[in-house]
């Protein structure tokens, strides 16, 4: 079994705390016409250089039915900027237009086979992955961006088109994982394509 998700699987379910002081699961998210999660953290300078890009296509879709969840799943005894308490000052000072879920325990980036910050899995009305991988080519230096992969794959899915490219490899730091070296990964993980 691959360690990510494959194309066309379910979203696995989830019950995490958010900056905001509340607790989300699927079942909040149930009348959004699709889903993006993405794990994400605080530090990753892909993911602060693709930060902005990333609100843009949030609130371009916003008002399509496209509801963005962001999952920080890393150790903060790896990477202590990576904690709870900076998450909730971090989405106080950006006001990001989405909500920013606590994976402590990590199960959920398990179960959703995260690899890198950010990955971005998109999902269906039904709840079904139609695309798994980057946001755009060159999420630290947005200069040489040639193609924004999360943008095109809302498109093609609420024009009801399959997606011109459904799989990528996510491009970013990897996953903190508790109690591993800040580089380790998953034996079962492997690049997508």
């Amino acid at each position: 079994m691959p360690f990510t998700l494959s194309l066309g699987a379910e979203a696995p379910d989830f019950n995490l705390p958010a900056t905001d002081g509340k607790r989300y699961s699927l079942k909040d998210f149930a009348n959004d016409q699709a889903l993006v999660i993405f794990f994400t953290c605080n530090h990753c300078p892909y993911v602060i250089g693709s930060d902005e890009l990333t609100r843009k296509t949030a609130q371009k879709f916003k008002e399509k039915g496209v509801m963005f969840v962001a999952i920080n799943s890393n150790s903060a005894n790896t990477i202590p900027e990576d904690n709870f308490d900076h998450m909730v000052q971090r989405m106080e000072k950006e006001q990001f237009p989405w909500v920013y879920l606590h994976d402590e325990t990590q199960e959920v980036a398990k179960r959703y086979g995260a690899l890198r910050t950010p990955h971005f899995f998109i999902f269906n009305k039904d709840r079904h992955l139609i695309y798994t991988g980057r946001g755009v080519d060159s999420p630290r230096d947005l200069t040489k961006m040639t193609v924004n992969d999360l943008d095109n794959a809302l498109e093609d899915l609420l024009a009801g088109r399959p997606p011109r490219t459904p799989i990528t490899n996510p491009i970013g730091c990897n996953i903190k994982w508790e109690g591993k070296d800040k580089h380790w990964m998953p034996d079962e993980a492997c690049d997508l394509v």
